[in-house]
């Protein structure tokens, strides 16, 4: 069954969708959805080796790269993460804890998105809406964890959502128009997930996730700018 095509009235016509991670299944699934809808005049896919969210001079390039077409840029998603991979797992305790997986989990799920925010929310306009979006975890929620371990990935998103925050108290000031949020999307049918999927969890497809997203995103105000939500549109504890 095709994913509804959302509706995104809130976002002015014709201007710039960029999305960081594209190559990843949800990204794949916003890329999608935005070329399939009327509100932007171009949608930039961005992912790796083109950008790399440990190289800055990638990230500033794609910055560039956009600034280039000389359009306002409405939606910027950050549509990135690392849980394993490399022989890296979530850590089950704390005798688990390792430096060098550590400083890689923080580096793609919070450094780099925080040097993405960096060259591209200079790049949202000063009028109209405009939205950058940083998909984190409800796991990164402090006041939601109860269940314990998962270290690097829950302090890596816990980073990213203050990044978020921090960044959105600097960007009311310079455009208060603009919104930056952190948004959950669920659990996603993607590698990422997939090892993790347990039996009686929802997992929902990624076309599913990417538009109740995209969906949340029209419904957001200014006064939203600097929160965190799931994929339904309620406010997740920080």
């Amino acid at each position: 069954m095709q994913t509804n095509i959302p509706a995104l009235a809130s976002i002015p016509v014709g201007g710039i969708a960029a999305v960081i991670g594209a190559g990843g299944g949800i990204g794949q699934a916003f890329i999608g959805l935005l070329n399939r809808s009327d509100r932007f005049s171009r949608v930039v896919g961005f992912s790796r080796p083109a950008l790399d969210l440990t190289s800055e001079a990638s990230i500033a390039a794609a910055a560039a790269e956009i600034a280039g077409y000389g359009l306002p840029v409405r939606l910027v998603v950050v549509a990135t993460g690392f849980l394993h991979g490399d022989g890296m797992s979530p850590e089950k305790s704390w005798r688990e804890l390792d430096p060098v997986q550590m400083a890689h989990g923080f580096a793609i799920n919070a450094i780099g998105p925080a040097l993405v925010m960096k060259h591209f929310l200079p790049l949202l306009p000063r009028t109209g809406k405009s939205v950058f979006a940083a998909l984190s975890a409800r796991v990164g929620s402090i006041g939601d964890n109860r269940l314990g371990g998962w270290y690097s990935y829950r302090a890596s998103k816990s980073a990213l959502n203050q990044f978020v925050r921090t960044a959105s108290v600097e960007l009311r000031r310079r455009q208060p128009e603009a919104i930056c949020v952190a948004l959950h999307p669920g659990t996603v049918d993607t590698r990422l997930s997939a090892p993790f999927a347990k039996a009686g969890l929802e997992v929902g497809p990624p076309d599913l996730a990417a538009g109740r997203l995209l969906d949340c995103i029209d419904r957001l105000a200014p006064g939203d700018s600097g929160e965190f939500f799931d994929h339904l549109g309620e406010r997740v504890a920080w």
